[in-house]
């Protein structure tokens, strides 16, 4: 695919480029949600263990519910957005996150928590799918992954700064106090969402929808060989490192001593290294293949993941395992807006919600099965959690050679 290619598509929005400039930082900052109502709590798992009396597993729940509703959201939204339009469930899912991130603050035991995460996840899982369709809306071939990486620089900085804004409130207020400050950060992105987000999809793109087009939309989309395997190698990519997410804040700071701080700062370290990956993926774009990009990303992530797991075995210590996260997400940078941008270049705008949708649920769903895997296993050492991401991504490249190879 030659740079040429790489060019917006025409429209209102498109051309004027300080507007396009307001409005990418908007999308990235959209896309943090996800990054946000994770990883921001995650230093206060344990003490949300202790408070609730609950055990690790069950807490690990309000992980995999925000997932599941993620992946539900993403459902709705999406064909919702190809039909009526991107702006308005945008403002729908942006105000209704806002509103359940305060009930979770309030939730006065697990299972009620998990509840309102669910709700958290479904009305997040908007924001998330329509960024992506918005993106296809403006955008074609190498531009897209070029965009893809731009938005996850800038919320790449959610992962980076969330863990440790969440162990600087727990330094001066429970975990409840972070589900306010996410419930302002919702406020803020509505009102951002308001003032800056215009229709990408005008009246005459739309379809004219209903159940039964959605229906065949999802059929046709599963029946495509080429979208189901970049979008399960992203799935199951996206599943490794929420293993990760979801065992880290116990393996770190219960087994080899880590404070929040500390935990915090080595969950920033991974980000930085996911996102500088992502960086060099968007600036090969146009020269190097996505799918050559993938596969060294999915090499990366693999060398990565053996040596966390030799790390766990043989007893190297902290320094072993961060190493071995380290460079996991590396290759995760690599992988996981390659993936994306290979499922989503290949369909019309007309679907590109149904395709975002599609895309986004076998992520968190296989996300939402991984995640309490480690905690069913057990955190007394690392190594099931490093087991759980080795697998995950072992079969991420599986599934890339086998049903990606026609893009070679």
């Amino acid at each position: 695919m030659s740079v040429a290619e790489a060019t917006p598509v025409t429209s209102s929005v498109a051309q004027k480029g300080g507007r396009r400039g307001l409005l990418l930082l908007i999308l990235g900052a959209l896309s943090a949600i996800g990054p946000l109502s994770i990883d921001m709590y995650l230093p206060a798992l344990p003490a949300i263990t202790g408070e609730l009396l609950s055990a690790p597993a069950q807490v690990q729940l309000t992980l995999t519910a925000c997932l599941i509703g993620v992946s539900v959201g993403q459902v709705i939204a999406g064909p919702v957005s190809d039909v009526r339009g991107r702006r308005m469930p945008l403002i729908v899912g942006v105000a209704g996150y806002t509103a359940a991130s305060l009930l979770c603050a309030f939730a006065p035991s697990v299972p009620v928590l998990v509840g309102f995460r669910l709700m958290q996840g479904i009305l997040g899982g908007a924001a998330l799918v329509i960024v992506r369709a918005v993106v296809r809306d403006l955008y074609e071939g190498a531009a897209i992954a070029r965009i893809f990486a731009t938005l996850m620089l800038v919320s790449g900085l959610a992962p980076i700064l969330a863990p440790i804004a969440g162990a600087q409130l727990l330094s001066f207020t429970s975990w409840r106090g972070v589900f306010v400050a996410l419930s302002i950060a919702g406020a803020v992105l509505l009102v951002a969402v308001l003032g800056g987000v215009r229709e990408t999809l005008p009246a005459e793109g739309r379809h004219g929808g209903g159940l039964k087009q959605t229906a065949t939309t999802f059929w046709q989309l599963l029946r495509d060989r080429s979208f189901i395997g970049y979008a399960l190698t992203a799935g199951l990519a996206f599943a490794a490192m929420f293993g990760y997410i979801s065992g880290s804040p116990f393996v770190l700071q219960e087994y080899y001593g880590a404070t929040p701080q500390q935990y915090s700062l080595i969950f920033g370290l991974n980000a930085v290294g996911l996102t500088l990956m992502a960086q060099v993926g968007g600036r090969l774009a146009g020269r190097v293949s996505p799918a050559r990009l993938v596969v060294a990303g999915l090499a990366l992530a693999l060398a990565g993941a053996a040596l966390l797991m030799t790390a766990a075995v043989t007893g190297l210590g902290l320094a072993g395992v961060v190493a071995g996260l380290f460079v996991i997400m590396c290759g995760q940078g690599l992988v996981i807006p390659g993936t994306g941008a290979l499922a989503l270049a290949g369909q019309p705008q007309q679907v590109a919600g149904s395709a975002s949708a599609l895309l986004g649920v076998l992520q968190f769903a296989l996300g939402a099965v991984a995640a309490p895997l480690v905690g069913l296993a057990g955190e007394s050492s690392a190594v099931p959690m490093a087991a759980v991401m080795l697998g995950l991504l072992a079969c991420a490249a599986l599934t890339f050679a086998l049903l990606g190879r026609q893009v070679r």
